[in-house]
């Protein structure tokens, strides 16, 4: 039987154990992201197809994004204030400006809409810097999110179709949601009481998720962000809001932009400790510390069927070096839906199957 030699040498260096480790952690995160968009995983559970097939119930509108469908296309830049790079390395803290290509949309499935009528609102933003690394944000009028969980979400969109019978959601149904959910009470009572905005330019739209940005140190911190308005708050009437065209809100932007660039303050509000970072249905306390990290300028807009915009997936996980995500899982699930719903809307749009108002599951519109 062979033996060892009694003073033996040290084993010879192998250099591709640090590529087998990479190599480790990419198929990790591959698996990872997998199983959330329901390519692994199984049967009867919530994937990113189920979840996507349930916000169309049956009646997509081809051509469009799932949700969020109507909506304009804005472009501009991104102007970094000093305080941006003293909380993080990302490049578009550290050139002049950064050119934006964006996104203005309500809420809901309808590409057809009546804008004033929408509760929620939405700006998605791109940021591409002189470096090639982009930078996308999704963010929404509502300060925070309804519930804590992708399940917790499926559930509330499911509680809150309306019942052929009376047009409203079942209240039964509802009040099942709200004693499994009840987080959710919170953001029922803004939706009751906030007041609705009279335009998309003087909204505040909020980033909701929790993400964590990265100094020029190598420091961390956990940060959520809101685009607020320096156009003045108005409210529309209730009047207005049941009366107004179809395309109200895009009516009013693009008058707006004719008399000059709309802007909104890039805001940071940063975590304390024991502050709930990886669930975005708890808001921080009003203290936390804010800072004006940018200003963001909306220049021109575009009809959102030619426009550039039509063809961006705004994943809001696509962030640039100096910013990094949280362990959120809402932003997992976004993520995941969003590439379902991207890929679904461009293989129509390749085909030439894009909804109109006539026909909202027909082939007879282009774009």
């Amino acid at each position: 039987m062979p033996t060892l030699p009694d003073d033996p040498s040290p084993p010879a260096p192998r250099p591709w154990r640090p590529l087998v480790a990479i190599a480790c952690l990419v198929l990790a995160a591959g698996l990872a992201f997998a199983w959330t968009a329901g390519w692994l995983g199984p049967a009867g559970r919530l994937t990113a197809p189920r979840l996507v097939d349930d916000i169309e119930n049956g009646k997509p509108y081809p051509g469009f994004r799932r949700a969020h469908s109507k909506g304009i296309c804005v472009a501009g830049r991104f102007e970094p204030t000093a305080q941006g790079a003293a909380l993080s390395r990302a490049r578009v803290f550290r050139q002049a400006s950064t050119p934006v290509l964006g996104r203005l949309s309500i809420g809901g499935a309808d590409p057809f809409g009546a804008e004033a009528q929408a509760r929620v609102r939405s700006l998605a933003l791109l940021l591409r810097t002189d470096d090639g690394q982009e930078w996308r944000m999704a963010m929404n009028s509502f300060p925070f999110f309804a519930v804590a969980t992708t399940a917790g979400f499926h559930a509330q969109m499911l509680a809150s179709r309306p019942d052929p019978a009376t047009g409203k959601p079942d209240p039964a149904k509802m009040a099942a949601f709200l004693a499994q959910y009840p987080e959710a009470a919170r953001f029922q009572a803004w939706a009751k009481s906030a007041p609705w905005s009279s335009s998309w330019a003087n909204t505040e739209y909020n980033g909701v998720n929790t993400f964590r940005f990265i100094d020029a140190q190598g420091r961390s911190r956990f940060v959520r962000w809101s685009m607020r308005p320096q156009a003045p708050f108005q409210p529309l009437p209730d009047a207005t809001r049941q009366q107004a065209e179809a395309d109200y809100l895009q009516q009013d932007v693009r008058e707006r932009l004719a008399q000059g660039p709309l802007r909104w303050d890039l805001v940071v509000n940063e975590a304390a400790e024991g502050d709930p970072v990886d669930d975005p249905s708890q808001p921080w306390p009003a203290e936390r510390p804010q800072h004006v990290v940018g200003t963001l300028v909306i220049e021109r807009s575009e009809a959102q069927a030619t426009g550039a915009c039509r063809d961006v997936n705004y994943d809001p996980t696509v962030v640039p070096d100096g910013v990094a995500l949280s362990n959120d899982p809402i932003l997992a699930a976004r993520a995941a839906a969003y590439s379902v719903s991207f890929n679904r809307r461009e293989r129509e749009t390749a085909s030439g199957d894009i909804a109109s108002p006539a026909t909202p599951s027909g082939q007879e519109a282009k774009r």
